[in-house]
């Protein structure tokens, strides 16, 4: 799943940990989430949004023609 959470986090001047830890989760998993390799549920998504400030929208919004 692409995705602009790493970009968004570096913006925030905020460190895989960071974001782990003020997530609830580990930092392999907010790797994994940035490389595409996981797709994290909507809460965990949700709560992203809120430590980066960001909109749902702006982080993991898939157009339909790059899905295909």
């Amino acid at each position: 799943m692409k995705n602009n959470v790493k970009i968004a986090r570096i913006q925030r001047d905020l460190t895989q940990q960071e974001l782990a830890g003020r997530t609830g989760v580990t930092r392999q998993t907010i790797s994994l989430i940035e490389k595409g390799k996981y797709n994290p549920t909507l809460n965990l998504c949700l709560e992203i949004c809120y430590v980066l400030k960001k909109s749902l929208d702006e982080l993991f919004w898939i157009d339909k023609e790059e899905k295909l």
